[in-house]
């Protein structure tokens, strides 16, 4: 059963909804220890000093904020705690916005918000009005002394959480080098055929149908030698590298004459087109 992270409530108007935080996401990371070569010894990681080389304990440990090349302002805890807001177990939201108004790209950590005790009526309510009303809420509150921005919308029978980046966090599209300008001409008859494309390759977003192929393999592989089964090397194949394209009308047509020549990946778009 999952662990509430955090409790707090939502601040709605005049309207305060106690809720519990959980991780909406798990992430499936593998993670590998070092070991010595000649006997599998955990490798352990000191704290040490790069000026004499001393491990140094954590009690003798400080943080410092670097404001020139080494020259640091030491912050204490209680300096960062008197920084806090004081809501900082409420969820404020600040107002609510149509969803697309949101590009994905602000999108950080996602949460579900589950009402704690006594709070299922108004939590069902605020949730059944955004529904209604197809807009998303935008709040901020503090988690683990960090302030964040973050986006309330329903999902399922869940309000969720997701935090967002700040607009100085985004990179601005100026710093990017070699950027097609707005301006940049397109042709009508490749345009179309691109259209075609990306119809022909359209269906569905079935998340499901989506794995990790390389942790699948990559567990499977240390089952086996957990089984202490023999692995034979399987060198990948070499991706043949694709020269630039001479003539795009002519990879467009292509594309959708390879298309055309696979009836069954075309059928099983259609299928999850029906879904």
């Amino acid at each position: 059963m999952a662990r509430p992270m955090w409790n707090g409530s939502i601040s709605f108007g005049l309207v305060n909804i106690p809720i519990k935080l959980f991780n909406a996401v798990k992430r499936k990371t593998l993670h590998f220890n070092q070991l010595r070569k000649s006997d599998g010894c955990r490798i352990r990681l000191k704290k040490t000093c790069q000026n004499d080389g001393q491990e140094v304990a954590n009690e003798d440990i400080v943080k410092g904020y670097e404001i020139s090349p080494d020259r640091y302002v030491i912050v204490s805890a209680a300096d960062l705690e008197a920084l806090q807001p004081k809501t900082s177990r409420i969820i404020e939201i600040e107002t609510f916005i149509h969803l697309d108004e949101i590009h994905p790209i602000l999108y950080d950590q996602s949460y579900y918000l589950v009402p704690d005790k006594g709070a299922v009526k108004p939590y069902s309510l605020l949730f059944a009005a955004m529904q209604e009303s197809k807009k998303v809420a935008i709040a901020k509150f503090t988690l683990r002394n960090k302030e964040y921005l973050a986006a309330i919308h329903p999902v399922g029978h869940a309000l969720t959480l997701s935090t967002m980046f700040f607009a100085n966090e985004i990179v601005d599209q100026t710093e990017l080098e070699d950027l097609p300008s707005a301006e940049t001409a397109v042709a009508k008859k490749e345009l179309a055929i691109a259209m075609q494309l990306i119809d022909s390759l359209s269906s569905n977003f079935v998340h499901e149908s989506y794995h990790d192929e390389y942790r699948e393999k990559a567990l499977a592989m240390i089952e086996k030698k957990a089984e202490g089964q023999e692995i034979v090397e399987q060198k990948a194949e070499a991706v043949p590298q694709k020269g630039k394209v001479i003539d795009l009308m002519d990879a467009l047509e292509a594309s959708l004459t390879a298309l055309k020549k696979k009836p069954a990946a075309k059928e099983r778009r259609k299928k999850a087109r029906a879904q």
